[in-house]
């Protein structure tokens, strides 16, 4: 059974930084791309990143290009993403869904909160 846990979330002040994971379990992690998604409050899902099996390739939204780094250990069976948080939309339940550019929610997610 494909097991999808995101953690890392959490309350942080603009020009903080926030590091994600996604532990994984029940497939083969270390053959398959992986993609970081975030749904804002009251917005659509939206695909940030997407990093290929081995993390030679990795593509990012303009929205979070240099400010976002996607990184998976696959060791750990663990996808992570380091995030500097700056930007109104930031704040987001961020998912991370198998595939490459994937628009969908992978698990429960880990909430992103910006304080003001």
């Amino acid at each position: 059974q494909v097991q999808l846990v995101e953690s890392g979330g959490g309350l942080v002040q603009p020009g903080g930084t926030l590091k994600l994971s996604c532990a994984t379990s029940g497939f083969t992690f270390h053959t398959h791309t992986m993609t970081w998604t975030r749904q804002p409050p009251g917005k659509n899902l939206e695909c940030v990143a997407s990093i290929s099996a081995y993390g030679a390739t990795t593509r990012y939204a303009d929205s979070v290009k240099s400010r976002f780094t996607i990184s998976r250990d696959n060791a750990r069976n663990t996808l992570y993403l380091q995030m500097n948080i700056q930007r109104p939309d930031d704040p987001a339940v961020n998912y991370c869904p198998i595939g490459w550019g994937s628009l969908s929610r992978g698990g429960r997610g880990t909430q992103v909160t910006v304080s003001s």
